[in-house]
């Protein structure tokens, strides 16, 4: 290789060799607007860890406002190392997002539980194999607290 290139030439090698990192260029995380239309949260997830975070714009006495975030939680916290993304359905009465593994495939709901202000998500799971019925897990005895999405503002 000549010790000396031409700033074209170098220029076009830079080029070529960083095109194998759009995701690094993109950088570590992935942002997503809550499908529900009359909520202004947005929910952030680190690519690499699984890590899901949310944020929202709240109101003050003085006009300005101010950003609300809430931390993860259950479930919401880092995973096995991987690649993640977040994807909002196209219900627009549905304040959560779905975390997805592109390695696996699995997929989980992740959404803000208000009165503990913390991001939730459920266990990471992989539909059946085809052919195969998707169990249905038991019902509890009884009931014992609310459901665990609260209501997110709009209609019930």
């Amino acid at each position: 290789m000549p010790a000396c290139l031409s700033p074209r030439t170098a220029l076009a090698a830079l080029i070529f060799c960083n095109a194998g990192l759009p995701a690094l260029a993109a950088g570590p995380y992935e942002f997503v607007p809550a499908p529900q239309i009359d909520l202004n949260r947005v929910y952030r997830v680190d690519r690499s860890t699984g890590e899901v975070t949310s944020c929202q714009y709240g109101l003050r006495d003085d006009n300005v406002g101010v950003t609300l975030c809430f931390p993860a939680g259950e479930g919401a916290g880092a995973q096995a190392p991987a690649e993640y993304g977040l994807i909002a359905s196209r219900h627009t009465r549905e304040a959560g997002v779905f975390r997805v593994n592109y390695r696996t495939g699995e997929m989980s709901i992740c959404y803000v539980q208000v009165r503990e202000e913390l991001v939730v998500c459920t266990p990471q799971t992989n539909p059946p194999p085809a052919g195969s019925t998707n169990p249905v897990p038991a019902a509890p005895a009884a009931r014992t607290a609310p459901s665990v999405t609260p209501p997110q503002g709009g209609r019930p």
